[in-house]
């Protein structure tokens, strides 16, 4: 397992489907905030499997041209699996001009198959599902700093490293329940769910009566 850190864009080919279709690519950002126009996107994680993760950071002042990183995500018969895509995939759009389609959400699987519980965050799911333990200290820490320590990037990394495991338990949960239709409904409305909150109705549930 490595993981490789990138300047402003990927390398050419790597993670680059081929011709072959590729496989699924799991997709994480860290921002400097919540609020996605005033919060900068710093980095973008990335992991197709098979054990290593690649992070592109992003500068202050970037133009996020990133040809390369933009043709994986963008790439609309590649599936791409997020924690909590609704926020990342806002993210993408706002700062690279990309349309993260089609999606899976460990997130949104999780709600609809984990009724058991209210906590759904990643730590929790990786401990439930594939026993494993990882660090959330550097989740709130300066990502837009001119360096990223080993801490920070051992933490980026670990929120993409789970996550195609993690979408086959949810995946067998979800059949097993007879969710997978709902769920997948679910996830090919999140770009749209994210170009609302992009737009100005992030919190306003626009499907309610009142």
């Amino acid at each position: 397992m490595t993981v490789y850190f990138h300047e402003e864009d990927l390398p050419e080919g790597v993670l680059a489907a081929n011709g072959t279709g590729g496989g699924p690519i799991a997709v994480d950002t860290e921002t400097m905030g919540l609020i996605t126009p005033r919060d900068r996107l710093c980095l973008v994680q990335l992991s197709d499997g098979s054990g290593d993760e690649h992070l592109v950071r992003f500068n202050r002042g970037s133009d996020y041209a990133a040809p390369n990183l933009k043709a994986v995500i963008g790439d609309p018969d590649r599936l791409k699996i997020f924690h909590f895509a609704r926020f990342d995939i806002a993210a993408l759009e706002y700062y690279l001009g990309v349309k993260c389609e089609p999606v899976y959400c460990t997130k949104i699987a999780s709600r609809l198959i984990r009724t058991y519980t209210d906590r759904h965050g990643l730590k929790e799911l990786v401990r439930e599902l594939l026993g494993q333990d990882i660090s959330k200290q550097q989740q709130s820490s300066d990502w837009g700093g001119p360096e990223l320590s080993e801490a920070q990037r051992d933490y980026a990394a670990s929120d993409v490293r789970f996550l195609h495991a993690m979408r086959d338990e949810l995946d067998r949960r979800l059949a097993r329940e007879g969710r997978t239709e709902l769920a997948q409904a679910c996830f090919d409305f999140l770009p749209t769910r994210a170009r609302l909150d992009i737009a100005g109705w992030p919190e306003i549930d626009i499907f309610a009566h009142a």
